[in-house]
């Protein structure tokens, strides 16, 4: 198996449902790795602090003491995915840049033995602090294809300006060269739909800079944006929904 070590210049874009409308699309950083993979270029660590950083602590449920691959593990042992255990596990995510990071959404892409994807854990998180992990598979654990749906009720709040009710549907497209995330929300007119796709290459020193030049706040500058489009919905209208007590599962 070729080690996986790659960084996705990607693009985003959310689009409101209903009768408030806000659309907006920004570039973003992931990285997209085989979490066994320690080493990377110079400007990229795993662990300890650098340009770009990967801790395996950013990740996984806030419950478990158990991170990064470990928590994969332990959830494919206690939901009885047992055969997956052995197979490859890539994390999608934004990593640490100069130390800070927040993850709205990252993803464990888990395949079997064939080397086909069965299983991802869609791992969100908000502004609140809160966390929850879906996981997205076909009832009869079949390939998941890039035309196929998965659906999963929505139990974290995230965005105050949407119900808790409603559901997800899931679209992932990954292959050696491009990766593809389709979410949309809906909650019978209203709802989100959230895109994330970009084409993979070979994450380098270069590539690093290249991301720190043209987006050197990271994480930093989601946070910013998110609470920008937050004070745009307020002045268009939409109502303010109070954070709710969180679920206690933090994985479904």
């Amino acid at each position: 198996m070729i080690p996986v070590l790659d960084h996705i210049h990607g693009q985003t874009f959310h689009g409101r449902h209903g009768n408030i409308k806000n659309n907006f699309s920004y570039g973003v950083d992931y990285i997209l790795t085989d979490m066994k993979i320690m080493n990377g270029p110079i400007l990229y660590s795993r662990n300890k602090k650098n340009l770009v950083a990967l801790y395996d602590n950013d990740y996984g449920s806030l419950s478990y003491p158990e991170c990064g691959l470990d928590w994969v593990h332990k959830v494919l042992l206690e939901f009885g995915f047992n055969d997956l255990v052995n197979g490859k596990v890539l994390l999608l995510a934004q990593p640490r840049i100069f130390n800070h990071v927040f993850n709205p959404v990252s993803f464990w892409m888990i395949y079997d033995k064939s080397d086909n994807l069965r299983l991802v854990i869609a791992e969100v998180s908000n502004t609140f602090g809160d966390r929850h992990s879906y996981l997205c598979h076909h009832d009869d654990m079949s390939v998941i294809k890039k035309e196929q749906t998965l659906t999963a009720r929505k139990v974290l709040h995230v965005s105050p300006f949407q119900e808790m009710s409603g559901e997800y549907k899931f679209r992932f497209d990954i292959t050696d060269k491009f990766v593809g995330i389709w979410i949309d929300f809906r909650n019978k007119d209203k709802g989100v739909l959230a895109t994330f796709s970009g084409f993979r290459q070979k994450l380098t020193n270069k590539s690093i800079l290249k991301a720190v030049l043209l987006r050197p706040f990271g994480s930093i500058r989601v946070l910013a944006l998110i609470h920008w489009q937050a004070i745009k919905l307020k002045f268009k209208g939409a109502t303010f929904k109070k954070r709710p007590i969180p679920n206690s599962k933090d994985i479904s």
